[in-house]
């Protein structure tokens, strides 16, 4: 799995992934639940997950949506 996004905006992440999903492209988010139970305080971000052989497609749409700025070096 290859990260894209790691961030503790649940709108940005919900955001991505619809994208992702849209373009039927697996995304999976990691700590989503972690996440909530430290109470949202912002310790623990959620991280956008996509297998390896999808990472290109998936960091050119989201490139495309505008949120190259959130993308995590590849």
């Amino acid at each position: 799995m290859t990260e894209l996004i790691r961030s503790n905006d649940i709108i940005l992440i919900g955001f991505a992934e619809s994208l992702l999903v849209g373009a039927e492209i697996p995304a999976f988010v990691a700590d989503n639940h972690m996440s909530g139970l430290e109470g949202s305080i912002g310790a623990f971000a959620r991280r956008l997950l996509v297998p390896a052989d999808h990472a290109a497609r998936a960091r050119r749409l989201l490139t495309e949506a505008g949120l190259a700025h959130e993308l995590r070096d590849a």
